[in-house]
């Protein structure tokens, strides 16, 4: 119950909140998600890499992500081969398996597991997971616009990705920034996911249950809280790495599908609905299988 009442309530009233405005407004989602994207999402991006440190530890977490994401990748273009998938249903399928929500979701339950030990291993795998989404994700969900060409343009037009390398430098010489200014980065930073969670919600009203193919909102169910952490400790088994780091990166492998995909989803077009139907029913079953896996783990 602790889990619920400290994470997963909060988290789902703001979903709710979104989802109750949206019914009754019926705003036009797509300028939202571009404000989202890009003016709020940079400030954040920039807050988290100039307070959060990167040391050794970053190296297992670049292995450990890198590799689940590719092995993520080719079972999702396996199965949608097998399955006879259009073009957009891959890359929807990709953006709900992929990336898991390692930030406003992960981060406390790492922190409520396994103290501040496990932070110190939970907030550089949030840290690659940005630089992932900005990236990886950023191209499969702009992969319908006009192919590889198109999708790669789209990567360095996201000024959240101009915003990395500045902070990364600033914080390893301890280069402060003056007070004033950090106050409106960590404002509007501060706003991002909630927002995010909001548009969540809003989109979540746009979808009628009819159109869902729950077969595929199935699949990728399995694969993100399921086959997710299974392949992380399958790799774990492989590194020697510290026991509180592999239990830390399982559990942040078995997230559910990261909000921020829905954003992408709505900005490129690439099937919204089942998107953010993937992200409310992983997160809101995430409640259950994260419960057994930290059983297991602790």
């Amino acid at each position: 119950m602790s889990v619920f009442e400290n994470v997963m309530l909060p988290v789902l009233l703001i979903f709710l909140s979104g989802f109750i405005f949206q019914r009754i407004f019926n705003l036009d989602i797509k300028p939202l998600s571009t404000v989202a994207i890009y003016l709020l999402l940079p400030f954040l991006v920039f807050q988290t890499f100039y307070k959060e440190s990167i040391d050794s530890n970053f190296f297992y977490v670049i292995l450990t992500s890198s590799l689940l994401l590719l092995m993520l990748i080719l079972l999702g273009i396996i199965i949608s081969k097998v399955g006879k998938f259009g073009r957009n249903q891959l890359d929807a399928l990709l953006l709900s398996i992929v990336f898991p929500n390692s930030g406003n979701y992960g981060i406390p339950i790492v922190m409520f597991a396994f103290g501040n030990k496990g932070l110190l291993y939970g907030m550089p795998i949030m840290v690659f997971h940005n630089i992932l989404m900005g990236t990886i994700g950023v191209y499969i969900a702009a992969d319908n616009q006009g192919g590889i060409k198109t999708a790669g343009k789209m990567i360095f037009k996201q000024p959240m990705n101009y915003v990395i390398l500045p902070a990364i430098l600033l914080a390893k010489y301890h280069i402060e920034i003056p007070s004033n200014f950090m106050k409106s980065i960590n404002l509007v930073g501060n706003t991002t996911i909630p927002v995010i969670m909001l548009i969540l919600g809003m989109q979540l009203a746009e979808v009628h249950l009819s159109q869902v193919n729950w077969y595929q909102v199935n699949l990728a169910w399995l694969l993100r809280l399921v086959v997710s952490p299974l392949l992380a400790y399958l790799l774990c088994l492989l590194l020697p790495i510290d026991p509180i780091m592999k239990m830390v990166i399982i559990t942040m492998a078995a997230m559910p599908s990261a909000a921020n995909t829905t954003l992408y989803a709505i900005q490129f077009n690439a099937e919204p609905q089942f998107v953010s139907t993937c992200t409310l029913v992983s997160t809101i079953t995430s409640v259950i299988t994260l419960t057994v896996i930290l059983n297991l783990l602790i």
